[in-house]
């Protein structure tokens, strides 16, 4: 019994020492990019969508992002109000005259296909937000699931 209690004791112990003690981001429901001890937000926009010839594509004003890391797998951290960290997608954007685009369907037939996100609760209302792939250099953004609200970056 004895042996018992000492290892619950032991595993609360090991419990409770693992409280997050890293940089919390400054504002809710944007995602920031973690660069060592540094967060840096990335840029939130709206997303307008446009049809063109049974196409749904989706337009984001300005040819990049200011928001950059040089790392081709990101994390992100994210403290949460309103939006659901385990509701964002990732998607490639593609850069055409002066602007970011994303083919979303075209003829009914679904195109843009969401980056694999692991997402982890660190905190309370505090997420993590991994990657699951190795991006090549370009332009992405994370989006909650039914919004046109964007928050965009660059890989370089």
């Amino acid at each position: 019994m004895a042996r018992w209690l000492a290892l619950i004791l032991l595993c609360g112990t090991a419990l409770a020492a693992d409280k997050y003690t890293g940089p919390r981001p400054p504002k809710p429901d944007l995602p920031y990019i973690i660069h060592a001890d540094n967060l840096v937000p990335t840029e939130s926009l709206e997303a307008r969508q446009e049809n063109r010839k049974g196409e749904f594509i989706y337009v984001i004003a300005g040819a990049s992002s200011t928001a950059r890391t040089p790392l081709a797998s990101p994390a992100f951290l994210m403290a949460t109000d309103q939006i659901q960290a385990d509701k964002l997608q990732l998607f490639a954007l593609e850069s055409k005259n002066g602007q970011r685009e994303v083919l979303y369907r075209k003829k009914n037939k679904l195109i843009a296909r969401p980056i694999r996100l692991n997402v982890t609760k660190v905190d309370e209302n505090l997420y993590k937000i991994d990657v699951d792939e190795i991006l090549p250099n370009g332009e992405y953004s994370l989006s909650p699931q039914d919004s046109n609200q964007v928050f965009c970056f660059q890989v370089y």
